[in-house]
């Protein structure tokens, strides 16, 4: 900001050795010279009064905020006193590019243009868009919307804004132009960054004349695709653009101490908010969840045990970056040297074995997917080799179960121990069965497991995280060799709470909580702390949970209690510590049974957990979705999204109009009803009524979060009617 200043000032001097120093006008305003580019002239009276006439120019001060390692060359020499560790996320981009700097760190092939990066390159490319941003009028503190897919820019757009000191706010591109314009509105931001022209041209309508925007950026694609451009009355920046921006201004701070000296330096504090991440909303609107840099960090130097990436490994990485797990993991992996492909779902199956990664991170889902693609190759093969096949799979599931037994890695409730004869007895007898089945299962690995590596790569491991792990996913690909970490987090603490780690994978539990994380189990009505082995509310606490939700102190309060700890809404339990026997190494370890909000209470008066009956379902090849309901009604009901082709099929394998190309639906209905009573029956609550669906529940339909869960309560309201009359 230019400030023109005339002024008449009177100096009486008490000490004729005070010289011009600061000068006081009779509005008692301190005028200091050396801020005053000035034009001045003295007269001195016979009574010892300076009459100063001065007219002169100023600058106000501008306040730069900073990361303090990331931007160590262009602050030092400032006065200002640098940190040696990292206190902001971005400060990990100067350390990674001393130690890398040369190494490939991604690959991103699906844009245009195509884009490879190294340590070196990456870090610069930050630091440049940095600076363009603020060259555009970003500033500290201010909120930036980040509306845009998982990319290499996307990285770098992410790292730029918080090494200003911004907050971003981030979505991606599947969520609806009024879900990002509520965002936009609610997290007050001032600016916009977007995928692409299409993503511009899918919000302009609705933001345009509603919402204050300072400028646009683009990150990818040609501007002249923007439709109506010149209505939009806004600057509209191409990437490079502000990469272009921020070299020319970076150039002229490093070569001029005069245009430095311009600003106040002020180092980015690890309690600012590095960026507003708003829950999938399951259940309610999204809140936006306060994410500092504390936080974040909490996560890139915790998650090593985990997973121990190493330089060199490869990642193929493909969940949103509104994935708050997909966030924080590729901070960690860039941290550790390891080289990072960009992939999407559509390129998923292709990308695995091209790239062959040694580490894969995604949510259930995908893994649900990987093991129905690989059990639908068995199924359509010849009559032999599916037998072959099948009987492999036995073989090695029970191998698997005899090798946890002796090496002490089975879930249990019961406090207490077995004695040391049954334990003995125990160990002896799996470590018979494993040595027997142990030669068939080297053989099935050799036969016929190292095709589908040399298919899906994942040599070292896959994390899993977002959702529940379906047990008959998490016991095959433990039963091929194909290591699945299972995780355990909420977006309110950044997000990782609990993981399965390389050296204790106790299947059906998200293992132990990661380091400087404490996590109980409550009561839901006493708030009192439960014993190990019962259910209860699951509580956490540590340096990952959030400062709160933005504007929302009521929500916070309910959140998080005066003590720090988090209510995550989930049931759970915790595995009693045992000495010996067959649960001996899982002691500690956390198991999820669903959340407390998707309980459904039957007109008995029966508690029902509807995940452990649509996780059984799913296992079925005919279910492709399903949704269990029955809130205060005699008995559970169930929408089903059947997988047509798989339908049809079974339709020909029990001869019923074999010829037909498309069954009626009252033939879908019974031959979903009898999948279901094979699969379900093993469980205590048994389904009802069903109600078939023809189109899946999608994100564009809103019936799915943008991590791709499914919204329970839109879809029981969206079918409300038909439900009802299921009960008639």
């Amino acid at each position: 900001m230019m400030m023109n200043l005339n002024c008449s000032l009177i100096w009486r001097p008490c000490d004729p050795k005070q010289g011009l120093k600061p000068l006081l006008l009779k509005q008692n305003i301190l005028i200091n010279f050396n801020l005053l580019h000035k034009r001045c002239s003295f007269v001195l009276t016979r009574s010892q009064n300076f009459r100063v006439y001065c007219e002169a120019e100023t600058k106000e001060m501008q306040i730069r905020k900073f990361s303090p390692i990331l931007e160590s060359m262009l602050i030092s020499g400032n006065g200002v006193l640098l940190s040696k560790e990292c206190t902001t996320v971005p400060d990990i981009w100067r350390t990674c590019a001393e130690k890398f700097g040369e190494n490939l760190a991604l690959i991103d092939p699906y844009h245009d243009p195509p884009t490879n990066m190294t340590y070196g390159q990456l870090e610069q490319q930050i630091l440049n868009f940095c600076e363009g941003l603020r060259v555009v009028g970003l500033k500290p503190d201010e909120k930036i919307a980040l509306f845009a897919d998982n990319s290499c820019r996307w990285l770098i757009a992410d790292q730029g804004i918080m090494a200003t000191g911004a907050i971003n706010v981030v979505r991606g591109t599947r969520s609806s132009a009024e879900e990002l314009f509520q965002i936009y509105n609610h997290s007050e931001s001032v600016a916009l960054l977007v995928d692409d022209p299409a993503m511009l041209n899918k919000v302009s309508g609705i933001f345009h004349s509603q919402v204050a925007i300072r400028f646009v950026i683009v990150l990818w694609g040609d501007k002249s695709s923007i439709t109506n451009a010149e209505a939009l009355e806004m600057p509209i920046y191409g990437y490079k653009e502000i990469i272009d921006l921020g070299i020319e201004s970076r150039t002229t701070l490093l070569r001029s101490e005069d245009h430095r000296k311009q600003y106040t330096y002020k180092a980015i504090s690890s309690d600012d908010v590095a960026t507003l991440m708003y829950t999938s909303g399951t259940t309610g609107n999204p809140k936006g969840v306060m994410l500092t840099h504390k936080n974040l960090l909490h996560q890139i130097t915790a998650l090593w045990e985990i997973v121990p990436a190493v330089s060199g490994d490869r990642f193929l990485s493909m969940l949103p970056p509104s994935h708050a797990y997909e966030r924080a993991c590729e901070y960690f992996i860039f941290t550790h040297g390891v080289e990072n492909v960009y992939t999407t779902v559509k390129n998923l199956k292709d990308d695995l074995r091209r790239y062959q990664p040694h580490y894969v991170i995604s949510v259930p889902l995908v893994y649900e997917t990987l093991y129905s693609g690989i059990q639908k190759q068995i199924s359509s093969s010849s009559t032999v080799h599916k037998f072959v096949a099948l009987l492999f799979l036995r073989i090695s599931l029970a191998y698997m179960e005899a090798k946890r037994i002796y090496e002490g890695k089975c879930l249990t409730t019961n406090l207490k121990q077995p004695s040391y004869l049954v334990s003995i007895f125990d160990w002896l007898w799996a470590r018979i069965i494993a040595g027997i089945l142990f030669p068939l299962h080297m053989l099935a690995k050799k036969v016929f497991y190292s095709k589908i590596h040399s298919a899906i790569g994942i040599s070292k491991a896959g994390t899993s995280g977002g959702g529940s792990l379906p047990s008959h996913v998490d016991k095959f690909f433990e039963s091929i060799g194909i290591m699945v970490q299972n995780g355990y987090g909420l977006t309110e603490s950044s997000p990782v709470l609990a993981a399965r780690s390389p050296s204790c994978g106790v299947l059906g539990s998200v293992g132990h909580p990661i380091r400087h994380t404490e996590i109980k189990v409550v009561d839901a009505e006493t708030d009192a702390v439960l014993p190990c082995g019962s259910k209860g509310i699951v509580k956490a606490r540590g340096p990952q949970v959030m400062k709160g939700y933005y504007k929302n102190p009521l929500a916070t309060k309910q959140a998080i209690d005066e003590n720090g700890w988090l209510n995550t809404g989930d049931i759970g339990w915790i595995c009693p510590p045992h000495s010996r026997g067959r649960s001996r190494k899982a002691a500690g370890v956390l198991v999820l049974e669903g959340r407390a909000k998707d309980t459904i209470v039957l007109s008995s008066g029966e508690n029902v957990e509807p995940s452990e009956i649509e996780e059984v379902a799913l296992r079925s090849n005919l279910i492709q979705q399903i949704v269990v309901f029955g809130q205060d009604r005699r008995r559970l009901g169930a929408l089903i999204v059947p997988n047509k082709d798989e339908i049809l099929l079974e339709a020909k394998r029990s001869s019923v109009d074999a010829d037909t190309p498309e069954l009626s639906r009252e033939e879908v209905t019974r031959l979903l009803h009898r999948e279901l009573r094979k699969w379900t029956a093993q469980c205590s609550f048994q389904v009802g009524p069903i109600l078939v669906i023809d189109e899946p529940f999608t994100i564009d339909m809103g019936l799915m979060t943008p991590t791709m869960k499914i919204r329970r309560e839109k879809v029981v309201s969206l079918y409300e009617e038909q439900i009802n009359n299921l009960y008639k």
